[in-house]
């Protein structure tokens, strides 16, 4: 059976590289192209395609944010994160979003084709090593202390907590996680209500006064 993939990439070079070299592997087809997060959702929902190969950084938003919700709306699609380097916090985040794998920039052309082959075929891109710290992750998470006021935030509210308590804004933050200004906004909106807290200054106060305790 052909395997339809969609390139998402904000550089037209870039896709059109891929969607040539895809178009030389036999069972292969490239169904559709995209540059920013919309465009991924909108033509993921219109092509259906098996696999995705995915950019990590695009000009609205990040291409995890674009997996998440597409991963959402057909679990059957395949998403593989295609980024410059390799950034743990990126890595992990994209598979919390549902991301078969990664794979970097550099890769060789063949290599990529067989990732997006053996992730169509359902089987995971991630070694052995990367999967062992996600579940250390989460088995951290799942150690916090009862009656913790943190126990009521997920790992993603707490790391944007902390970023706030050292300054940052919304659009630093939002580079920094890999999401939307207006994602940040609405996750810090739900920070600030779980904590019963009214400003931003509460939150980074909030974790000023548990430092002590915490180390």
């Amino acid at each position: 059976m052909t395997t339809r993939v969609l390139i998402v990439d904000d550089h037209e070079v870039v896709r059109e590289g891929l969607r040539t070299l895809l178009s030389r592997r036999d069972g292969m087809e490239v169904v559709g192209q995209a540059g920013t997060v919309q465009e991924a959702i909108t033509e993921a929902l219109k092509m259906k395609p098996d696999v995705i190969v995915m950019d990590v950084r695009l000009p609205d938003g990040s291409g995890i944010e674009a997996c998440r919700e597409i991963r959402e709306a057909r679990p059957e699609t395949k998403v593989i994160m295609l980024t410059s380097y390799a950034d743990e916090e990126a890595v992990f985040a994209s598979i919390i979003a549902g991301a078969a794998g990664y794979v970097l920039k550099q890769t060789r052309g063949a290599v990529l084709a067989d990732a997006i082959a053996a992730a169509a075929r359902g089987e995971s891109l991630l070694d052995s090593v990367v999967t062992q710290k996600v579940l250390e992750r989460v088995r951290k998470a799942n150690e916090r202390k009862e009656n913790d006021p943190l126990d009521a935030l997920t790992d993603q509210e707490h790391k944007i907590l902390l970023l706030i308590a050292e300054g940052k804004t919304n659009k630093e933050i939002a580079q920094e996680v890999f999401l939307s200004d207006k994602t940040v906004k609405n996750y810090v909106s739900n920070i600030l209500n779980k904590l019963n807290l009214r400003r931003r200054s509460e939150a980074a106060a909030f974790i000023a006064r548990r430092e002590p305790a915490d180390k």
